[in-house]
């Protein structure tokens, strides 16, 4: 008979932005009955402007050794926040989740269990029923799009923000140390052994979800442009499609006046032309110009987090936290 293996040990990192109402709750739900054995927290505050501070210090206090908390310097976004509690985590698992209860925490034992009885690298959630605003949803379906086309994300998987990682995965994606990280397309670089669980999502406990248009567009632009060349290749299509424009609108000019048909001076072509051409061209000196800068801020060294404080756990030194 073959030994029972011991379970595995879970980390659960938990961005917090503007979550003074509910992380507290949160953790103590997460551990008045933890999903394996072994599970202690890892709490990431963003640059929050209400008192998620003094909570977070309070949870490590009344839960010693279980809960770590790191607090950012500023606002890095949601993708750094994690990627900073990856950094601090040491569990066999890792499970990303929000800081609302829209991700039930009996569901997370429902992730492990699956990433542990699959041998998967990752398992993503599967709502039932979205509870996001119309704004969200958008944003998500359009995120879907774009990355099964530039990722090579299988177009059944949906990549949702609550997620189970093996400490495989955990470790390469940490090695990323761009400013600008996307924590799904870098799970995608890695690997495609990836698992599905359907989870129940419920609506907010209070307040509003932090994403706004210009963060969902700045979470946009990370993906088009740290993980895929693709937009050049568009944009180099793109010319050509136009080039064979103008070649056409020039053949049909000549036909025209080969058949001596009254035209004017020419204005409305020249018009028409040169908007179409200083168009593509702004829009591609734009693109060329996002690639170069993000490059720029990468050989600067420009900080993907950088941790103020470090507060509770179990002496554990962290790895690299201060990505500077």
């Amino acid at each position: 008979m073959m030994p029972a293996q011991n379970p595995p040990s879970l980390t659960v990192v938990i961005p917090v932005y503007n979550a003074e109402a509910t992380i507290g709750r949160l953790v103590a739900a997460l551990l008045a009955a933890p999903p394996v054995p072994e599970t202690d927290i890892v709490l990431v505050n963003d640059g929050s402007r209400d008192g998620s501070d003094r909570v977070c210090r309070d949870c490590c206090g009344q839960f010693p050794g279980r809960v770590t908390y790191l607090r950012l310097a500023r606002n890095f976004g949601e993708h750094s926040a994690v990627m900073a509690g990856l950094c601090q985590s040491g569990g066999d698992y890792v499970v990303i989740m929000d800081d609302d209860f829209q991700n039930p925490p009996a569901e997370v034992a429902r992730l492990v269990d699956a990433a542990v009885a699959g041998g998967f690298d990752v398992v993503y959630s599967v709502f039932r029923e979205k509870r996001h605003g119309g704004l969200r949803n958008c944003g998500s379906a359009f995120n879907d799009k774009v990355a099964t086309w530039l990722l090579d994300k299988p177009p059944h998987l949906y990549l949702s923000s609550f997620k189970c990682l093996s400490r495989f995965l955990v470790e390469r994606i940490t090695a990323y140390a761009g400013p600008s990280p996307y924590v799904d397309g870098l799970v995608l670089r890695v690997t495609d052994n990836i698992g599905q669980v359907e989870v129940e999502h419920r609506d907010r406990a209070c307040g509003r979800s932090g994403y706004t248009l210009w963060k969902l567009v700045r979470l946009w632009l990370a993906m088009f442009v740290n993980f895929s060349v693709a937009p050049l290749r568009l944009s180099a299509f793109l010319g050509l499609g136009v080039s064979g424009l103008g070649l056409l609108m020039a053949l049909w000019s000549l036909l025209e006046k080969l058949f001596g048909v009254d035209l004017p001076l020419g204005w409305t072509t020249l018009y028409v032309t040169v908007i179409i051409f200083a168009g593509i061209q702004l829009a591609m000196l734009g693109l060329l110009g996002e690639y170069v800068g993000r490059s720029l801020l990468e050989a600067n060294r420009a900080p993907q987090f950088v941790v103020r404080e470090v507060h509770g756990g179990d002496g554990r030194p962290d790895r690299d936290c201060r990505r500077w």
